[in-house]
């Protein structure tokens, strides 16, 4: 029997896709700039049948990509030289929801959106939130350990992953599911799998956190002159005694483009060039708005408005499919990168890639992100093709010499593994290639993706 029937043979023959006019979406990624090819496409329906098709892949030295929701931005979820991708989205099954322990068990192809759907039935919520929540599924979110929107407030994916069921490179299954508060056994190999980007094993259930709602909940947008006034107005807020719950920053450059491609109206009829968006909880209106004329001198207008405040979460969640649309009009998808850097030197770094972008004439950099963290999405949007790869180089450099990190939540994926000796020692690297090994030890799952060749 050949590959290909041997997995029809643990799936279903409808669930193994070979035309490639039906497997093209999981070949390209959502920006654009990565595509690839696939010899199949299989879709198993749990994890016994993702345990089988491992096997035999392992068996005949056949790569595999695991694949959630295909919202990655790194190429990491993308098959590049025909490995079979194993799609995750029909194991999209809510098994238990306890509002006593406080935990979400779900399946790999839940979307994050229905996971805090199912949360919020219960009357707990989720800590996770991303703009992408109605395509990022479960596997994917915790196989990157992406951060999104409320870091400041719940941590990264990892923080609120409890326990998992994850499928080794051998075929051999894992499963961590006591959702103990504490339960000090031995290595915890589902955070370790956490942000490895399916290269240690494919994740088919996760076990996640749960806490209470906020409550009292208010988002404001404020205009200020630069990155240190939006530090100095959340550190005002802070002081004022109110909970963060997100702080988000963009410049007006890119709020012009969200405009452009959604319709919105201006926020103020002065424009500024930095914009703050802030939610807080259990706090007045009156009180944030006190918070704000404490900073008179820093905050230029502000609108405040109750959670959920759609319309104002609108212009920051707007950003990504704007970008996109202007790197289409450019004729070359932006090169967009993920990065942090320490929160006081994030102003630093802004005002040195501007500079930098300047060697590419009619380039534009857009950069909006966690402000908190000091995470920006940097996006150079009309850098020429053949220039990509210099300019990509050139602000990773600039990221590690100001002391960031070349990954803030993203991943390396294929995008960054050949910078990442830039932040990881020789030792480093050997230790990881040595995990890699132990859990797939043909070397099967997601070849090229992290690690350098």
């Amino acid at each position: 029997m050949s590959v290909i029937d041997r997995l029809a043979g643990i799936v279903g023959p409808a669930h193994v896709l070979t035309d490639p006019a039906v497997t093209e979406t999981y070949v390209i990624d959502w920006t654009g700039r990565w595509q690839g090819r696939t010899s199949a496409v299989v879709r198993p329906g749990c994890t016994a049948e993702v345990a089988n098709l491992v096997r035999v892949c392992a068996d005949v030295g056949v790569p595999i990509v695991p694949q959630g929701g295909n919202t990655g931005l790194v190429g990491a979820s993308i098959p590049h030289d025909g490995e079979v991708v194993v799609s995750l989205r029909r194991m999209d099954t809510i098994e238990t929801v306890d509002p006593v322990e406080r935990t979400l068990g779900a399946g790999a192809g839940v979307t994050l959106a229905a996971a805090q759907d199912a949360a919020a039935a219960a009357g707990l919520m989720l800590g996770i939130d991303l703009a992408a929540r109605d395509s990022a599924t479960l596997g994917g979110v915790v196989a990157t350990n992406a951060g999104g929107l409320r870091v400041i407030r719940h941590g990264s994916a990892r923080q609120q992953l409890l326990g998992a069921e994850i499928v080794l490179g051998d075929g051999s299954v894992v499963r961590r599911w006591s959702g103990l508060a504490k339960d000090n056994v031995g290595y915890d190999l589902p955070r370790l799998v956490a942000g490895s980007e399916g290269t240690l094993g494919i994740i088919t259930n996760v076990q996640l956190r749960l806490t209470e709602p906020a409550r009292d909940v208010w988002v404001a947008i404020a205009g200020v002159s630069s990155i240190d006034d939006a530090h100095t107005l959340v550190g005002g807020v802070r002081l004022a005694g109110i909970t963060l719950e997100a702080a988000e920053f963009f410049h007006a450059a890119g709020l012009q483009l969200v405009r452009d491609l959604t319709g919105l109206r201006g926020l103020f009829d002065t424009g500024y060039p930095v914009y703050l968006l802030i939610e807080v909880s259990g706090t007045t209106e009156t009180a944030l708005a006190a918070a704000f004329a404490e900073l008179e001198d820093v905050v230029g207008d502000a609108t405040i408005q109750a959670r959920p405040a759609k319309r104002l979460w609108a212009y920051r969640e707007g950003f990504s499919d704007a970008v996109r649309t202007a790197g289409i009009a450019a004729g070359t998808p932006a090169v967009k990168l993920d990065v942090s850097l320490p929160v006081r030197g994030l102003a630093g770094f802004d005002a040195a890639l501007r500079e930098l972008a300047g060697q590419w004439p009619g380039a534009l950099v857009v950069s909006f992100g966690h402000l908190a963290e000091g995470n920006a999405h940097v996006n150079l949007i009309g850098v020429p093709e053949d220039a990509a790869d210099e300019a990509m180089d050139a602000a990773l450099r600039l990221v590690v010499e100001r002391g960031g990190s070349i990954s803030a939540e993203h991943g390396i994926g294929r995008l960054k593994r050949r910078w990442l000796p830039l932040q990881r020692s020789a030792a480093d690297i050997a230790a990881m290639r040595a995990i890699k090994h132990a859990l797939d030890p043909g070397g099967i799952l997601s070849p090229g993706t992290l690690l350098p060749p």
